[in-house]
């Protein structure tokens, strides 16, 4: 008898609807409704889906781009915003979790961004919110870095579900930690390409090795299954860059492609590959795989030397300011009062404070 759930997976692997965040929203429905249709529980999108992965900062000069970060910005989507709700949306329609990547916007600055990504679970709610740890190379022209509040993994009837972003996934710290919350369904998100350098020059990132190589290691370490699923650069993506410089044709076409595909506990693909041309990879997910590859490595379990390594994780979002408002303060004409209550009071707060920083402003001679 089984222990655990068995059930099918779909990635993802297709183009937004290059710089529209309506369209790509849509696009995001329709895909979710083929995939759940099909028989799939969980069904998970590339990196920044909504509304594209901004290629754009690694093929021209920072001084280039200022119309495509507005852009970006303008179409970039609120974690609370119409998008995400009508994610949500489908994913109670269909009873299914969904995992989607996302330019988020910032709610207190009209050019504050994060590559985010949510899980949510089949009746609706985002049971997980991660915003990118530290944006990778030239990222960091479009997004801000993210924070450890979203560093958790969703505990659900279908198993235990964690993601992490691109080169978050060559982290072992972040992926550790998600190791650590008995993470069994490893979710990696990827951008169609990467460039690096121009093509003739040699020594390109090898986008679909290198994505390969981290999907099969975090398995193999976690014991846990792995979801690869990369995006997609379709024709109107192309075109939108080489109108504006044909010269950049030749870094489009022969950057490594990224690849969508499934990766079992012993870190082994278990699916077909999609790389050059869009669909929604399938595989059977039977989490019960995952125990017997324990017995050899647990590295969260008796695998590990709890007496010699400690990790801590931060799990707290990062706010620009913190507000506080004291609301039962009395008004300031009876502040000015001589009131022994309030003498008493002062006195006190000033003695516990006075205590609290003696050993840091004690100073000698």
């Amino acid at each position: 008898m089984s222990a655990f759930p068995s059930f099918v997976a779909a990635a993802v692997h297709a183009a937004p609807v290059f710089l529209d965040k309506a369209a790509t929203t849509r696009k995001a429905v329709a895909l979710i409704r083929e995939a759940a249709t099909a028989g799939a529980e969980l069904i998970a999108f590339p990196e920044s889906f909504i509304p594209a992965f901004p290629v754009w900062a690694a093929i021209w000069a920072p001084i280039d781009n200022h119309e495509y970060f507005v852009r970006m910005a303008q179409e970039s989507v609120l974690v609370d915003g119409p998008e995400i709700e009508a994610i949500r949306a489908e994913a109670r329609r269909h009873g299914v979790f969904v995992s989607i990547g996302f330019s988020e916007r910032s709610p207190v600055s009209v050019g504050g961004l994060w590559n985010s990504n949510i899980i949510v679970g089949d009746d609706g709610r985002i049971l997980v919110h991660h915003r990118k740890l530290v944006p990778t190379y030239y990222e960091k022209l479009v997004w801000a870095s993210g924070d450890g509040e979203g560093l958790k993994v969703a505990s659900t009837r279908i198993g235990s579900i964690g993601a992490l972003i691109c080169g978050e996934n060559t982290n072992p710290l972040a992926r550790y930690s998600l190791m650590a919350q008995g993470e069994q369904i490893h979710i990696s998100t990827w951008p169609a390409l990467w460039p690096t350098r121009r093509p003739k020059t040699g020594g390109n990132f090898n986008n679909l090795a290198a994505n390969r190589i981290r999907a099969a290691a975090h398995s193999f370490e976690a014991k846990a299954f792995g979801i690869v699923t990369a995006g997609f650069m379709d024709k109107p993506m192309r075109d939108f860059f080489v109108s504006r410089d044909e010269t950049v044709a030749e870094i489009l076409d022969d950057t490594p492609r990224a690849a969508s595909f499934f990766v079992d506990p012993t870190g082994e693909q278990i699916s077909d590959a999609l790389q050059n041309e869009e669909g929604i990879v399938y595989a059977k997910i039977d989490l019960n795989a995952c125990v017997e590859p324990k017995q050899f490595h647990d590295v969260v379990g008796y695998y590990n030397r709890f007496d010699i390594f400690d990790l801590s994780v931060r799990r707290t979002r990062h706010r620009p300011a913190t507000f506080i408002e004291d609301h039962d303060a009395f008004p300031a004409e009876q502040n000015a009062k001589s009131d022994d209550r309030g003498a008493v009071s002062a006195s006190s707060d000033l003695r516990e404070e006075a205590e609290r920083l003696g050993p840091i402003l004690a100073v000698d001679g």
